[in-house]
């Protein structure tokens, strides 16, 4: 049966029913026109809303009215559907691989519906309409949280309660809000003074204190809407600073200050906090307080002549307040204190004065002269302070007139010259007022008063200052009443029942001195009180243009000024200290620091606090002052009479040494290092009876002591040398130094003492002892004036056994030494025993043939001959002398030449223990 087709009347498509029967496919498949679907990720089943359902009107004729395929059209949807009953229509959408919800969330396509038209392959089949599939990915939780960031900091300041401190923030790769999404955040670290909300934010729950703990670690985790937890934790730190508090930070408290180091910088790490404010400029001012160090700060400690010397101050000042001696012993009474670094300073509390001899001062000065001092000064006790007097010359008996004098007055410093009575009498000046700080605020102060009469100047530590007032008044009359000059009060001798001291002192002095007949110079002042210690900026040069800075004269006070807050900061680093003497006193030095800071249109915006901090001098290493050199000497009787006397210290050596830590040998004590520094006095001490001047005296030329910076003085007691200048110059005066006496028969010996001294007795040297023998025999000759052989000190490493000065020499070469040295007394006994007979024939010669004009004439002799005694021989003595001096010659063939120098290889090779053939001692060996 078989069906044709054709228009009917209507002209509608009409089916003719064949003489076979055949399929007809009529309908359409018909579907939904949208579904909703919903897959789970990493899944490939897809749950349609309503079910994949096709339904064909054809049905049930076989294949139109069955379902043979689903299609789907979109642009590569990861998505198929299948049949799973055509003739139910039943189908089903699954995904063509796994489904990423992270990738894509939603996925919109168009399905299609086919039936299997006219046979098993769906050839004529029809497609039902185009519906719009919708599908949405539900998400799988399998991302944790992860944080933003690694870690996270902040800071906040003491004192206060934050309501966020900071956010940390997690995410989640998860595509859903559910998993997605953080829902919580925990503090994981225990007693912590923080919560955390759940948006991650971070505040304190109490009051944090910088003093209590400076910085906090805490960890915090995260969960996700699906409590997911984060893998790993995040660290957070929170530092806590304190209160914003205007003022310098990083100041070292103390300083440590060595020796001989130079400049040093205080404040290397110091910086200036201003809280943000806006400035306009900063002043900074650093004094160095060292008032309680000596007078007023590390000066030269030196003596003040040796200091006068020094500074190169006009000769012929004298000092009234010497430390008490034998010869200085008008102040030995006085209250003083040495023990400040060797500063020799008197304290006065008016009861103690003291009388200057007449010899030592003029009476009457000249128009022109210097008074200066060191003076230590505060306000007078009472209401109306009486005069207290540091310097007067009154009339010692009669009368109460006071011819000069320096004394302090309610705080004012007053100088009286009264003149003498000339052809002209008339007014004169005579007071001489100043009214200074300086005199009563209890520090040290250096007073010089330069007259060049009328005209009266006054320097205080350097700085000149005129007189606010000066009185006249008449000269005083002329009389043959003595004066007094004293120092401490001023003498009233007439006028009383009783001479007493009167207008007492109380203070300190220290150093006065007058000079009659000359003026100093504000140079050579400068000098006398300059201090050795002071503030300093390291790299000068590289301090910013903008910065303006300025020292007082003493370089105590350091002022710097600028408008910019680095450039500020950079100077203060600058800032050091320096100290240039050699041995400084040690202790501590006080630093104070003040900070102005001033504001756009204010005066004052900021208060920067002051700050304190302390430079801790470190005590030097002290230096031993050493003096070898011959110890006894023996010379003939003729030799102290001749013009140049005898030298007393020819082989005389000074070093000094220090010792310092040895790091190499904890056994051994410390490395002895020799070091070169100045000395400021030697003193040669006569022992026993003092020098008779009329036949007695030690002699020193005056071409010694050129361009040297050294000064002698003389007595009967011993000879002075002083002033600050090298050990080297001082051993090279000293070796000059002789012995002159012209009846040396009354003395048989002379011991004298050598000390040494730097810095005014505070390292003093051993005390060397010299004794020098005197032949009466004029006639007798002498082997050596050398006993004993000098003792030169060698530095070493470890200065300990003889064998650490001789490591190679085992203790037999010691023994050899020892018999070496002891062969050589023999020898020297034997020779000195045989020129001794012979010369006791001489002797009987000489006595009987004495004429003065001949003098010894032969060219072969070595004998060097004191001139005196020359004149006093014969010649018939020269002769007799001549042959006996050629025999001896002739039998031994020594000179007098090779003798000495047989002598000195002899001291050379001792310390390499080598004992070399000792010739017999001859007289011709004598070289004096």
């Amino acid at each position: 049966m078989y069906c044709s087709h054709g228009k009917g009347p209507s002209g509608k498509l009409r089916f003719q029913q064949h003489s076979k029967t055949t399929n007809v496919n009529k309908h359409k498949p018909w579907i939904e026109t949208s579904y909703h679907g919903v897959i789970t990720e990493n899944t490939d089943i897809v749950m349609l809303d309503p079910p994949l359902v096709a339904l064909d009107k054809d049905a049930p004729i076989p294949y139109a009215g069955e379902i043979c395929a689903f299609n789907i059209h979109g642009l590569e949807a990861p998505f198929e559907a299948v049949v799973l009953n055509g003739t139910s229509g039943e189908g089903q959408l699954r995904a063509r691989r796994l489904i990423d919800c992270e990738l894509q969330k939603e996925y919109t396509f168009i399905i299609q519906a086919h039936d299997c038209g006219s046979g098993p392959g769906g050839t004529e089949g029809k497609k039902s309409h185009k519906a719009v599939v919708h599908i949405q990915v539900n998400d799988v939780n399998e991302f944790a949280p992860v944080f933003r960031e690694p870690h996270y900091r902040a800071a906040v300041t003491e004192g206060k309660i934050y309501d966020t401190i900071m956010q940390v923030e997690a995410t989640d790769q998860d595509c859903s809000p559910q998993y997605s999404q953080i829902c919580n955040y925990q503090i994981t670290t225990s007693n912590t003074p923080f919560a955390i909300d759940r948006n991650g934010n971070i505040r304190n729950t109490e009051k944090l204190n910088y003093d209590r703990q400076q910085q906090y670690e805490i960890l915090v985790t995260a969960w996700d809407c699906g409590q997911k937890r984060a893998l790993h934790n995040v660290p957070v730190r929170i530092d806590v600073k304190p209160v914003c508090k205007p003022g310098w930070q990083g100041s070292n408290k103390q300083v440590d200050y060595e020796p001989g180091t130079g400049s040093k910088q205080l404040f290397p790490k110091m910086h200036l906090e201003t809280c943000g404010g806006p400035l306009s400029s900063v002043r900074t001012t650093v004094e160095l307080q060292t008032s309680h160090i000596g007078k007023g700060c590390d000066r030269e400690t030196y003596s003040e002549k040796s200091l006068q010397k020094l500074c190169g101050a006009s000769s012929g000042s004298t000092d009234l307040l010497p430390a008490p001696s034998p010869a200085t012993n008008w102040t030995v009474n006085l209250v003083s204190d040495s023990g400040r670094d060797s500063d020799l300073i008197f304290r006065f509390d008016g009861h103690q004065a003291a009388k200057i001899p007449d010899r030592v001062v003029l009476q009457n000065l000249t128009d022109q002269f210097t008074i200066a001092t060191w003076m230590k000064h505060g306000p007078s006790p009472g209401l109306r302070a009486e005069k207290e007097t540091l310097l007067c010359n009154s009339d010692k008996t009669e009368m109460n007139r006071h011819h000069y004098s320096l004394y302090v007055h309610n705080c004012r410093l007053v100088f009286l010259l009264r003149r003498d009575f000339t052809q002209v009498d008339t007014f004169r000046p005579a007071e001489f007022h100043w009214k200074l700080e300086q005199i009563c605020d209890k520090e040290w102060h250096y007073y010089v008063i330069n007259v060049e009469f009328p005209v009266v100047t006054l320097y205080v530590d350097g700085v000149t200052y005129d007189p606010y007032l000066v009185t006249d008044d008449w000269p005083i009359h002329p009389s043959q009443i003595d004066m007094q000059l004293t120092v401490g009060a001023c003498w009233q001798g007439g006028e009383v029942t009783k001479p007493r001291f009167t207008q007492y002192f109380r203070g300190s002095l220290s150093g006065l001195t007058i000079r009659p007949g000359k003026i100093e110079s504000q140079k050579v002042i400068s000098c006398l009180q300059a201090c050795k210690e002071g503030l300093d900026i390291n790299s000068l040069e590289s301090l910013d243009k903008s910065i303006k800075f300025h020292f007082n004269p003493a370089q105590s006070i350091l002022v710097m000024e600028g408008d910019d807050l680095g450039n500020i900061n950079a100077a203060v680093r600058k800032v050091s200290y320096i100290n240039s003497r050699q041995f400084p006193t040690p202790g501590i030095r006080r630093l104070h620091i003040s900070t102005l800071v001033q504001c756009f249109g204010e005066d004052t915006c900021i208060t920067i606090p002051d700050i304190d901090a302390v430079v801790m001098v470190q005590q030097p290493s002290e230096p031993r002052i050493t003096i070898t050199g011959v110890e006894k000497l023996s010379w003939l009787a003729a030799d102290f009479r001749s013009s140049e006397g005898i030298a007393l210290f020819q082989d005389v050596h000074i070093i000094s040494t220090v010792t310092t830590a040895d790091h190499h040998a904890a056994r051994r004590p410390g490395v002895l290092e020799e070091i070169i520094h100045n000395l400021d006095y030697c003193d040669v001490l006569v022992l026993g009876e003092e020098l008779d001047p009329q036949f007695e005296a030690l002699q020193l030329q005056q071409g010694a002591l050129l361009r040297k910076h050294l000064d002698v003085t003389n007595s009967t007691s011993g000879m002075s040398i002083y002033g600050v200048d090298s050990m080297s110059n001082y051993e090279q005066v000293i070796r000059q130094v002789r012995y002159y006496s012209r009846q040396p028969k009354s003395l048989l010996e002379r011991r004298f003492r050598l000390t040494c001294s730097e810095l005014n007795g505070r390292y003093t040297s051993n005390e060397f002892s010299l004794e020098v023998t005197m032949h009466n025999s004029e006639d007798e000759d002498h082997i050596s004036h050398i006993i004993a052989p000098p003792q030169y000190m060698q530095v070493a490493h470890h200065p300990s056994m003889l064998q650490e000065l001789f490591p190679n020499v085992p203790n037999a070469a010691t023994v050899l030494i020892v018999m070496c040295i002891a062969a050589l007394v023999v020898v020297a006994v034997l020779g000195i025993y045989r020129i001794h007979l012979t010369h006791q024939q001489e002797m009987k010669l000489a006595e009987s043939i004495k004429e003065p004009d001949e003098t010894w004439n032969d060219s072969a002799l070595t004998i060097t001959v004191n001139p005196m005694e020359a004149a006093e021989d014969g010649s018939d003595e020269e002769e007799d002398e001549e042959e006996e001096e050629e025999r001896d010659d002739d039998d031994d063939d020594i000179t007098s030449v090779e003798s000495d120098d047989s002598e000195e290889e002899m001291d050379d090779q001792l310390p390499r223990v080598q004992c070399k053939t000792v010739q017999k001692w001859d007289k011709t060996t004598i070289s004096y």
